[in-house]
């Protein structure tokens, strides 16, 4: 079995689970998502269950009031159950049935915020979760989430705290630790449109600045952790395309009020970008799809559509960032931090030309 090398937290909207129903034979094993549910109905499950074969995704039910939506092992697919340390004693044992009656395994989700117990209590509280759930630490993937991150300030006082953090896991065998945390704002209403716009992958830059520690890596893909109310009426086009070490948002307002004139438009910027990466069209599903609409050989498509196709580019420029041969036998260090700027609700930004 293939272990996986990125686990991103996902909402688990229909763009997202599009963009992880087109990952391929060889990159679905390496994707490990953590899918938030907030409801439960007839087309999500429909959805998770045509995920690729060898895509196991962890599932967060935590939202959920207890009842059959949130006894996963009901649900009759590979998945793992999502194990918060603020679970009660009933809701532990369903997860352990869940874990195993698939895979075995479960993730327990760490979130270094929200859950500040010092080291003792947080084993003690373990300890808790592996008795009642039934498993062994060798059976549980831990998550370390750090929030969210939007400036180098953020970053700064992000690290000492995982560091902790994974000093404490240490002491127990857990199957894998990972470390994750989100850059993107939570609104992108207030950029400027019909230019990209740079935003910082603030998350990307903690996990190298930890990459000695030899984590796994985890984001929240291309949303914000908490996601936030854009402005009434501001439904342009929009794609956030993932660099090395930002993300380029397009928001693209040109050509008047038809959709599809304004998603051609800023397809045909984005493909003619330096950006825009060797492989074209070829890098993955959504960049694909994103040259299709510049060359006006399909339609507009939607905002769910736009979700889906910067999802899918991100998956796979991660996927890539990750294989990467190491310079010097380690993992790059990071850039240096950009000015203090800042960018409209949390992130940092400038602007292209």
């Amino acid at each position: 079995m293939t272990e996986p090398v990125y686990r991103p937290v996902l909402a688990a909207r229909r763009g997202e689970l599009a963009a992880l129903g087109h990952l391929d034979g060889v990159h679905a094993p390496l994707v490990a998502p953590i899918l938030r549910l907030s409801m439960v109905d007839d087309s999500v499950v429909d959805l998770l269950g045509r995920l690729p074969a060898g895509l196991v995704p962890a599932v967060d039910v935590s939202a959920l009031p207890d009842g059959v939506d949130a006894e996963l092992a009901r649900w009759d697919m590979p998945l793992m159950p999502v194990i918060c340390l603020t679970d009660d004693d009933r809701r532990l044992a369903t997860h352990g049935v869940a874990a195993r009656a698939y895979t075995g395994r479960a993730v327990v989700w760490l979130r270094i915020g929200q859950d500040r117990a010092g080291p003792d209590a947080t084993t003690a509280i373990v300890e808790r979760i592996w008795r009642y759930a039934r498993l062994t630490p060798e059976q549980c993937d831990l998550l370390v989430d750090c929030g969210e991150l939007g400036c180098p300030a953020d970053v700064r006082a992000a690290e000492p705290r995982a560091r902790r953090a994974l000093a404490w896991a240490r002491r127990h065998s857990w199957c894998s630790v990972s470390v994750v945390a989100g850059g993107m704002p939570s609104a992108l209403s207030r950029l400027p449109t019909d230019e990209p716009v740079r935003l910082y992958r603030w998350d990307w830059l903690l996990w190298q600045r930890l990459a000695d520690l030899g984590v796994g890596f985890g984001d929240y893909g291309v949303a914000p952790v908490a996601p936030g109310v854009e402005l009434p009426g501001d439904r342009l086009p929009t794609v956030r395309y993932t660099g090395d070490e930002v993300w380029w948002i397009y928001r693209w307002s040109r050509r008047g009020g038809r959709g599809e004139e304004r998603t051609a438009d800023l397809c045909r910027a984005l493909v003619s970008a330096p950006h825009w990466p060797p492989g074209g069209a070829n890098f993955s599903w959504g960049d694909h799809e994103i040259f299709r609409r510049a060359r006006r050989v399909a339609g507009a498509g939607s905002m769910t559509n736009c979700l889906a196709w910067s999802t899918s580019h991100h998956f796979a420029h991660v996927l890539e960032a990750l294989r990467r041969p190491a310079r010097g036998g380690a993992r790059r260090a990071g850039p240096s931090p950009p000015p203090r700027s800042r960018a409209p609700r949390g992130g940092e930004s400038r602007r292209v030309g």
